[in-house]
This record gives structure tokens, C-alpha cells and sequence, in this order.
């Protein structure tokens, strides 16, 4: 578990888990409003070199950031106002998971079956709300070993 205290450390936090992704990876965000989802996503997008502005898809559902350096493009899904699992299949994730990275806000027990393999993040508000202890999980031969300094 690691604790993060201003949206600049939840940001460079980000940018680590960024730096272990690479194409297929799909990455499942958990967390109430204002955990700071959004802000992990905008450091991932930074580490993964990707075009922005990173904002959240609330209504958009989905938002593909191409690369800026021959990397993978960078899909932020907001899963928040999604109603089930068949509404996900209409997304067609699935035909752009190879490809790219796929971070979805709001996924949990939604887009479990898109990959066998996903880095789970939960990111929990502290009693006063200022701090958010987040905490990643691996899920799949892939993740088996998430580095001991993100966890």
C-alpha cells in the first residue's frame, strides 16, 4: 500500500505504474468520487508519453490518447454510468486491447473478463479525505509479481 497526500505524488505514482505497462495491459481503477482516479490515469498518460489532456470520459465512456513516441495509445474508460457487462461489449474494448493500454475507472466486476491478466488499483480516501492510500493488486501470470515499491 502506498501513501500519496497532493495530486503531484498521486500524478508521479502514475508515472511509475506507467513505466511497467506495455501493449494488452488492461489496468481496472476502484474508488468512491474524488479518489483521484482521473489524476493516477493523467500520470499513467505522462509516463506512457501519450497526447492530452487527460480529462474524465463521464459522458464520453471512452477516450483512445495516441501515443506521442511510438508507444501504445493510452484507452481511459469511465465505467461509472455503465449499467452491465453487456453495455461493455458494445464498447468493443476488446478490438483495441492488444494494442493499447486500457485503464478503466469504475471496471471492478465489469471488464474482469476482457483480459485474463489486469493490474488492479484501489485508491481509498482516509477519514479527513486528504490522503489516499492506494493499493495494487496483480491479477494473472502477468501481474504475479507487482514490484514490492508499488504495493
Amino acid at each position: 500500500m502506498r501513501t500519496v497526500r497532493t495530486t503531484e505524488e498521486t500524478r508521479a505514482l502514475g508515472a511509475e505504474i506507467a513505466e511497467l505497462l506495455r501493449p494488452g495491459d488492461l489496468v481496472v481503477l476502484t474508488g468512491p468520487l474524488g479518489a483521484g482516479k482521473t489524476t493516477l490515469v493523467q500520470g499513467i498518460g505522462e509516463g506512457l508519453k501519450v497526447r492530452g489532456p487527460i480529462t474524465s470520459p463521464t459522458f464520453v465512456i471512452a477516450r483512445v490518447h495516441p501515443s506521442l513516441s511510438g508507444g501504445p495509445a493510452l484507452v481511459h474508460v469511465d465505467a461509472y454510468r455503465i449499467g452491465g457487462s453487456l453495455e461493455v461489449d458494445d464498447l468493443d474494448l476488446d478490438a483495441s486491447l492488444e494494442d493499447s493500454v486500457t485503464v478503466v475507472e469504475w471496471g471492478e466486476g465489469l471488464v474482469d473478463g476482457l483480459a485474463e491478466d489486469r493490474l488492479e488499483v484501489l485508491i481509498e480516501r482516509d477519514a479527513e479525505g486528504e490522503d489516499r492510500r492506494v493499493r495494487l493488486r496483480g491479477v494473472g501470470e502477468r501481474w504475479s509479481a507487482v514490484p514490492a515499491s508499488l504495493v
